[in-house]
């Protein structure tokens, strides 16, 4: 006979900290999520895409959009203190196929050795971008 499967419930660990000020488009209204979480040794990332400090999609081709996604990952994980040495896993939204292999040359000068988990699909974006990236790190605290 099987013995029957309670749930219990866990004590909280941890307390989730949300990082960073809502981000601002170029039409200047604050978008509902943030830059970053904490939740205990891990950080989720919210989905980067390649807009400068005013919030402007960057011109360039995929090669250009992809760097700056980078810079804005590696912005938002600072709030928490991790690098993109510390990523574990990353999806990636393609608005091409077609740009994949360009896309992975760039992406693999961000991550030289050790790769993190991914998935990577072809989608419509939410702007008029290439490129969208969102990431999960884990930083211990302390």
């Amino acid at each position: 006979m099987h013995k029957a499967w309670r749930a219990t419930r866990l004590p909280r660990m941890t307390a989730l900290t949300f990082l960073g000020a809502e981000p601002a488009a170029s039409d200047r209204q604050p978008r509902p999520l943030s830059p970053a979480v904490r939740a205990g040794d891990f950080v989720y990332v919210s989905g980067q895409v390649p807009v400068d400090a005013q919030g402007h999609v960057v011109d360039g081709g995929i090669e250009a959009q992809t760097r700056q996604v980078f810079a804005n990952l590696e912005a938002a994980l600072a709030l928490a203190g991790a690098t993109l040495a510390d990523v574990c896993k990353t999806t990636v939204w393609l608005e091409d196929a077609r740009d994949f292999g360009a896309f992975n040359r760039v992406y693999m000068g961000f991550f030289p050795v050790a790769r993190p988990a991914r998935s990577t699909v072809e989608s419509r974006l939410m702007i008029p971008a290439k490129v969208e990236i969102d990431a999960v790190a884990y930083r211990p605290l302390g």
